[in-house]
């Protein structure tokens, strides 16, 4: 039993990431998804694979000569797209011997193939369709008087009541005599054509999953349900059973899903579809980052949620769930002292996180850049401030060069004395998380080499929570105590790039806060600015030098311009 496989489309609807990969190619848990449809076939019985391409066929050729079962497939190139039923006309005399199976290879089905074509031969029909039921697509009309297939009537467009075609059809070769001459055809223009014969069929699947990936959205939909069907142990037909419902975002432009299913529960973060990806800051790079730094940590047994899978093209990630609970929420409410034994605990873990994450720790793994550096400061904290939030959102038209000694000060001094370790890099009380009583580290994929004074400064100046400077200055105590016992140090100087930390991440956030409201249209963050501007301004002060006074003035003056 032969079959073909229509793989030749452009993908039009998956535009611009079908410029560097065919859709057929796109992965489902690790897998591309026409590799589903041949399991399919072959489980069936089929002992020849027609496969026709065109778009970027080249990497369709790739695929099938590395495939376990090459033997099975053969390539057929089309210099010119002959449409569905043109393909098929295409190999008339490949399959004129016997019943034979066509398939889309954009879909993702587990019906069993070989009842199809056993209810085909049985109702005699010149095509059997696999239908169902999904009003998206329903756009046949099917005479169902008795069980097994039923004799498409009518096609409609736009979609009405119906039944919709999966894209997986049983045909006899019997068709070929009503094809047109031409060479380039759609296979449904004839079986509209044939209706009137009672020659077209359709088999109406219950129980099964099926999904069309022709869109970023139903791709990463599918993704998203199998990856979490994978983890969970669930038949391919009963993901339905799943419960997937979007959590609230945070300042990136990652999806958060939590899916349950009875007792278990993970969550889901969807990174986008990474492919194309040219930089190092782009959605590739942070999944990249994300799934290697993530098992770093965790084989240190560091505080983080366990990556439980993950699909690389669609961008999907499954994570141990770890509650609701930030850190944040978490203190609501709690007197001085259980705040301060609170952030004891937090300040622990993130010792480790330093000292223990640095351990065999490869920079490759980094988004954005390698390491904590001089160049990284000025670009991603000093002038990200100055574009993003003091031109980008308070509207002004100041040069960055205006002020790029007093930049280069800042950076020199947050880096002379750093205590290089792992830096989380937003180690702030959104980013932790409390579960089972215990702190644990999301959002770690800026992990890098760098100075704990950094993250210690993005904890305790926190936006988010408003900690005394009395309470600020017991914790900041403690750390010293803690990083006391892991190595000896010097104060004054550890404390000194402190200073600069604090100022170099107020930067940061003031950049970003101005970046995702007017640029994200994130409003919520917008709140916070009043309180980091002026915690930049107490700050400047406080270092008491007469080199950053014009720079203390300018900010200052930046009070105004929030009224």
């Amino acid at each position: 039993m032969n079959a073909l496989i229509l793989a030749a489309g452009l993908g039009t609807r998956l535009l611009p990431y079908t410029q560097h990969l065919p859709k057929p190619l796109f992965t489902i848990n690790g897998r591309p998804v026409i590799d589903y449809a041949i399991k399919n076939l072959l489980d069936a019985g089929c002992t020849k694979i027609f496969i026709n391409a065109h778009h970027l066929a080249y990497t369709i050729a790739d695929f099938v000569d590395n495939h376990r079962s090459k033997n099975l497939m053969q390539l057929v190139f089309e210099p010119v797209i002959l449409d569905t039923g043109g393909a098929i006309a295409n190999l008339s005399n490949e399959l004129a011997d016997d019943d034979f199976f066509v398939v889309n290879a954009d879909v993702l089905c587990n019906y069993d193939l070989s009842h199809l074509m056993a209810c085909h031969k049985a109702s005699g029909a010149l095509a059997t369709l696999l239908v169902h039921d999904c009003y998206r697509f329903n756009t046949l009309c099917v005479d169902q008087t008795t069980p097994g297939p039923g004799i498409v009537r009518h096609f409609s467009n736009p979609p009405e009541s119906g039944l919709a075609f999966t894209g997986i059809q049983a045909i006899s070769p019997g068709l070929f005599e009503y094809m047109p001459s031409e060479k380039i055809f759609s296979s449904i223009d004839v079986y509209k054509k044939l209706c009137c014969l009672e020659k077209i069929f359709a088999l109406k699947a219950e129980q099964f999953y099926w999904r069309d990936m022709g869109t970023p959205q139903d791709y990463q939909q599918t993704a998203r349900e199998c990856l979490a069907g994978k983890i969970f142990g669930v038949d391919p037909s009963r993901i339905q059973d799943i419960d997937i419902q979007a959590l609230a975002g945070d300042g990136s432009d990652r999806l958060w899903f939590r899916a349950r299913h009875r007792e278990n529960s993970l969550i889901l973060s969807d990174h986008g579809i990474c492919l194309g990806a040219t930089q190092r800051n782009n959605s590739a790079a942070q999944l990249h980052a994300f799934i290697n730094i993530g098992k770093h940590l965790a084989n240190k047994d560091i505080a983080v949620p366990q990556i439980l899978g993950h699909d690389a093209i669609s961008g999907q990630v499954a994570v141990a769930d770890l509650g609701s609970t930030h850190l944040a929420d978490h203190i609501r409410g709690m007197d001085e002292k259980q705040i301060i034994k609170c952030y004891r605990r937090v300040i622990d873990a993130l010792v480790d996180f330093s000292f223990k994450g640095i351990e065999r720790f490869d920079t490759a793994w980094t988004c954005q850049t390698p390491s904590y550096s001089k160049q990284m400061i000025l670009d991603l904290e000093c002038r990200y401030f100055m574009q993003a939030f003091v031109n980008g959102y308070l509207g002004r038209k100041e040069q960055f060069e205006t002020f790029t000694p007093h930049f280069h000060h800042i950076a020199d001094n947050a880096l002379i004395y750093a205590m290089n370790g792992l830096m989380h890099r937003d180690c702030q009380s959104k980013n932790i998380m409390i579960h089972n009583g215990h702190p644990w580290f999301i959002d770690f994929q800026s992990a890098r080499p760098g100075p704990i004074q950094y993250d210690l400064a993005s904890l305790l100046i926190d936006p988010y929570v408003t900690l005394s400077r009395a309470v600020r200055d017991q914790l900041l105590n403690y750390a010293l105590e803690k990083i006391g016992l892991k190595v000896s140090f010097d104060i004054d100087a550890f404390m000194h790039s402190f200073r600069y930390c604090c100022i170099s991440r107020t930067l940061q956030m003031l950049g970003a806060f101005g970046f995702l409201t007017r640029v994200k249209n994130k409003n919520q963050f917008e709140k916070y600015i009043p309180t980091a501007l002026k915690g930049l301004e107490c700050r400047l002060k406080d270092l008491n030098e007469p080199g950053m006074a014009d720079f203390t003035q300018f900010t200052q003056s930046l009070q105004g311009d929030l009224k």
